[in-house]
């Protein structure tokens, strides 16, 4: 009997030493950087209300992930889903056509004069031709080829195709690896339809989200999505070729960017609040190089919230829109989303999600921003 407790007592202390091994010295293909995370803002800045709660469910089961939407000037809705479609619906999510199948994983959409032009986060930037052709436009710049093609925006003020690079170094289920090492492989990038050139306007980002350009296409913005901030660079006047803070210290993950032209200001949506725990582990790259090593249902978990913001063309907060279920309705009314883009058109709100099946709906709310 005490042959065998001292034996089971061997294979547990062999046990834990190869699992401190493991967590200590496994490589990782993460190079996890430090860096100072910005105090969070004061909860009465972005108070939680129930603003979404009541968001209307459109083309529900269709396919899953309408992650970035767009809607052209005939009033027709346009999301990219999971399988690598590309889909038309009306605006009540109805009358549902297949435009393309990209291969790959259609993120951001725009549409407008010069085109249907799909950010693909496996393939590069597209555009979509008649009758549903594929053509690839750019899969890297300066040498360096896209790993996470994110968002792309266009307007008619500007000759150009505006889109991101997330990571250069991590592909688009590799996310978490990304906001875990902090890294600054993100881009912001120009296609030139004319010449075919891809040009760098912005390197150094983290985690290089969503794009929308300006009105009269003076800037383009784009998230920072592991910065928590969204940035400015101007293409025209007298800042051209400079950039700075639109927003700063947001209180979650923000995700794509649309123009609001009929109530002048800038939509943005947050994929979930930030996590405490992330933020603490920020000046400490071994702690996120131990995390990553663990199993992923032992690591933080983000809060299920629909979540969207307006602001000014200055950067002031206009509406802060929100929804999280209380612990005993999760199941029975579960928030939308995660939120990944919001666009308005005709009075009316619509949101995408990476994850969700339907597209979401709302009526334009008029409350001020801080409404509960």
């Amino acid at each position: 009997m005490k042959h065998g407790r001292r034996r089971f007592g061997l294979i547990l202390a062999l046990c834990a030493a190869l699992l401190a091994l493991y967590l200590a010295f496994w490589p990782v293909p993460i190079r996890p950087v430090a860096w100072q995370a910005p105090l969070p803002p004061p909860t009465e800045q972005y108070p939680q209300n129930g603003r979404l709660r009541d968001l209307e469910r459109l083309a529900d089961g269709v396919g899953v992930g309408p992650e970035g939407l767009a809607i052209d000037t005939q009033g027709r809705l346009y999301a990219g889903y999971e399988d690598g479609r590309v889909m038309r619906f009306d605006l009540n999510g109805e009358h549902g056509e297949v435009l393309a199948d990209t291969g790959g994983r259609p993120l951001g959409i725009s549409v407008g004069a010069k085109g249907v032009f799909v950010a693909d986060a496996m393939r590069g930037l597209l555009q979509i031709e008649d009758g549903g052709a594929v053509k690839v436009l750019s899969t890297g710049a300066d040498g360096v080829p896209f790993r996470f093609v994110d968002d792309v925006d266009q307007s008619a003020a500007d000759p150009y195709v505006y889109f991101s690079d997330a990571s250069a170094r991590f592909g688009y289920r590799q996310a978490m690896a990304d906001v875990l090492e902090h890294g600054d492989s993100g881009r912001l990038l120009r296609y030139d339809l004319q010449t075919g050139e891809t040009r760098t306007l912005l390197r150094g980002l983290h985690f290089a989200n969503g794009v929308a350009v300006g009105p009269r296409g003076e800037y383009v913005l784009v998230s920072e999505m592991a910065a928590y901030r969204v940035l400015r660079y101007w293409i025209k006047g007298e800042r051209a070729g400079q950039h700075e803070v639109f927003v700063d210290n947001l209180p979650g993950f923000p995700d794509n960017l649309s123009i609001d032209h009929d109530h002048g200001c800038v939509w943005l949506a947050l994929y979930a609040p930030r996590l405490p725990q992330l933020d603490a582990m920020a000046a400490h790259p071994g702690l996120r190089t131990l995390l990553y090593r663990v199993p992923t249902f032992l690591w933080p978990k983000l809060r299920p919230r629909s979540w969207a913001l307006s602001f000014d063309f200055n950067g002031r907060l206009l509406q802060n829109l929100q929804y999280e279920a209380p612990p005993e309705q999760i199941h029975v009314h579960p928030a939308y989303g995660p939120v990944t883009s919001v666009v308005h058109y005709g009075g009316t709100l619509y949101f995408g999600s990476v994850a969700d099946t339907a597209i979401g709906r709302l009526a334009m709310p008029t409350a001020a921003p801080h409404a509960p």
